[in-house]
């Protein structure tokens, strides 16, 4: 699996200090649309490694990183760079739609 998966402990270390782009799937198990979108997000991360990380952040595991970020729907992705918040996608979409959000990191 491309994705990495965060938490609570690691999130400062692994995205807010990373050196390129991290995009983080808040997600939980319960979530369809999560489900649903989690093999688009394996493909762009798998795709465009060298330009942007994935990582996947499970909320009721790792509820501080969740509340501190504002996260009250699911599926959300954040892209963090340079340690804030860059863009937000919120809800479930097609994998194309994703990298055309996402087309100003990925270039």
């Amino acid at each position: 699996m491309a994705t990495l998966t965060v938490t609570d402990a690691d999130f400062e270390q692994v995205v807010l200090k990373s050196d390129k782009p991290v995009l983080v799937d808040f997600w939980a198990a319960w979530c369809g649309p999560c489900r649903q979108i989690a093999p688009s997000l394996e493909a762009i991360s798998e795709e465009h490694a060298e330009k942007i990380t994935v990582v996947k952040l499970n909320i009721d595991e790792n509820p501080e990183t969740a509340a501190k970020y504002g996260i009250m729907s699911i599926p959300t992705m954040n892209v963090y760079q340079g340690g804030a918040v860059a863009q937000t996608i919120v809800g479930a979409k097609p994998k194309a739609a994703l990298e055309r959000e996402l087309a100003n990191f990925l270039a």
